[in-house]
């Protein structure tokens, strides 16, 4: 499909600044790995293929192993995530598919045993932030690929090729 708006022309303050916000989220301590799970998961929940080409190439060039990224979509099911992997994927589907019943006490006090009150919080702002940016390029069908030189990423090295 082809990208419908070069939406980062149109109001290039504003996603600017989303993209600050996101890079903040994404460089705010937690773990580097983890941060790439989360931002891959909720982006398959949204159906953002442009995000989910995007991160699951940096999660490799960062060193993320492949069979973890195949077993993301069932992580509840796989022993290859840590417990504090998986309650970040808790949440992350808890605030991507939000509702009262995905965000109830028993739900945020097992996130809250793997994660401080400081963790916490940056935990839910990156999650907020690639919702918002799914939103981006689903709504607009940002191409899948479009930005990996611009971002460094070279496809024959992710392909292991």
């Amino acid at each position: 499909m082809a990208q419908r708006l070069k939406y980062s022309k149109h109001f290039p303050e504003g996603y600017n600044k989303l993209l600050e916000l996101d890079t903040l989220a994404g460089n705010s301590g937690l773990e580097n790995l983890l941060v790439h799970l989360v931002r891959l998961r909720a982006s398959q929940i949204n159906g953002c293929l442009f995000c989910i080409d995007i991160h699951a190439k940096q999660a490799i060039q960062d060193g993320e192993r492949p069979l973890r990224l195949l077993h993301l979509s069932s992580w509840q099911e796989s022993s290859l995530f840590s417990a504090r992997e998986k309650a970040a994927l808790l949440w992350t589907e808890a605030l991507t598919q939000l509702s009262p019943e995905k965000t109830k006490n028993e739900i945020y006090q097992s996130v809250k045993l793997q994660f401080d009150d400081a963790e916490l919080t940056k935990l839910t702002m990156l999650i907020a932030l690639i919702n918002a940016l799914n939103r981006f390029g689903v709504g607009f069908r940002a191409e899948p690929g479009s930005l990996d030189k611009f971002l460094g990423l070279d496809e024959n090295t992710i392909a292991g090729t």
